[in-house]
């Protein structure tokens, strides 16, 4: 049974710093495709980042230069370090994992992942 549980939200002034973590059991995160999606209240999920089994990294417009997604193959674990916080980055952030190791060309899409985390919440303050 595939498991993504994340963890590392908060609350944080705009410009400050957080790291996310989403950690996998039932499945192999190394051999996968493994993205972060958020969404805030009243809209869409969105897709932020994404990391495909050989290493290749996506962002969103939105996030680019200020978020990194990375993993930890020991710890079975996939990280969002989200830097120079702004509010508009306020939402719930979801990891979400393929049934497939590659990853679809582009920013991820909700239709193209079968495993979710319950959330974790990010409030950024001006």
């Amino acid at each position: 049974q595939v498991q993504l549980v994340e963890s590392g939200g908060g609350s944080v002034q705009t410009g400050g710093s957080l790291r996310l973590s989403c950690s996998a059991s039932g499945y192999t995160i190394s051999s996968s495709c493994i993205a972060w999606f958020r969404q805030a209240p009243g809209k869409e999920r969105e897709g932020v980042a994404r990391i495909s089994f050989d290493g290749s990294t996506t962002y969103a417009d939105s996030v680019k230069g200020r978020f990194t997604i990375s993993r930890d193959s020991v710890k079975n674990t996939v990280y969002l370090q989200m830097n120079s916080l702004k509010p508009e980055d306020t939402a719930m952030y979801y990891c979400a994992a393929r049934t497939r190791g590659y990853c679809v060309v582009g920013v991820p899409a909700r239709a193209d992942f079968a495993y979710w985390g319950q959330g974790t919440q990010v409030t950024v303050s001006s």
